[in-house]
Parts: structure tokens; sequence; C-alpha cells
């Protein structure tokens, strides 16, 4: 299993603005020069990043990015599902896809969901303070 470029960038994006907490508002062009991501990219983050309600946005003098509620009540999996969706491992667990050809016999399937509840519990039990904190 790997995150996809989007994600991880999701990840540094939001670490990059959990660093603000408290401080002013940022700006995309603040968080990109930071973190060394293109600024369309992150630009296009911020939308996804604030229509999940992870973000807060506002116009203006004054202007800029926050997070929507404090870093520490912020998920890794809230970041990674709002960009990437649902956590599913296999196709079979995703409602309303019903695309393998095993599904009718298959007996892993009814599994894939405790797995994946597993695997996106754990990314729950990582706070996005942990993650914007500086390693030395």
């Amino acid at each position: 299993m790997r995150l996809s470029s989007m994600a991880d960038y999701a990840v540094v994006t939001m670490s990059a603005a959990a660093r603000h907490c408290g401080g002013a508002r940022v700006s995309a062009a603040q968080l990109a020069e930071e973190t060394g991501l293109p600024v369309p990219t992150v630009q296009k983050l911020v939308s996804r990043l604030t229509a999940a309600g992870l973000l807060r946005s506002s116009r203006g003098v004054g202007g800029g990015l926050k997070l929507a509620r404090p870093a520490a009540a912020i998920s890794l999996a809230d970041i990674i599902e709002a960009v990437e969706g649902p956590i599913v491992l296999a196709p079979c667990a995703d409602e309303g896809r019903q695309d393998c050809a095993l599904d009718g016999g298959c007996a892993v399937k009814p599994h894939w969901g405790i797995v994946g509840g597993a695997v996106r519990g754990a990314l729950a039990a990582v706070p996005l303070t942990r993650l914007a904190e500086q390693v030395q």
C-alpha cells in the first residue's frame, strides 16, 4: 500500500499549516514556499482540504488560511480521506463496487472491512500535532 503523491503532499501542507496554529493566517503561496511544493499543487490541495472542513479560508485584508479545528483534533486519516476518499484496501470492500470476478464465492471479502477499519484506526490515531513536530 502506498499513498498517492497528492495525499502525501496534503499531509506535508497540513503539517506546515499546523505550525502556524495560533498565529496569523497563512497564504497558499507561503505554504508552497515552506514546503517546496508548486503553488498550483498547494492551491488544489487547499481547495480539497477546505471542502473537507480541515482548513478555513478567508479573503481580503487579513485573509488567508487557518486550520478549521485544533491540530490535535485532525488526524492523518482525516487528511488522507480529504484527498483520496474513504480508506478501502480492496475494491470489493468499497460500497457499491461489484467488479471482482471472485465476488460470488470469495471467502476473504467479508474480512476486508475489518482490515480496512484497522488501517484507518491506526491512521486516525496519529494527530496532526505529531506530524507538525520538528524532528531533530
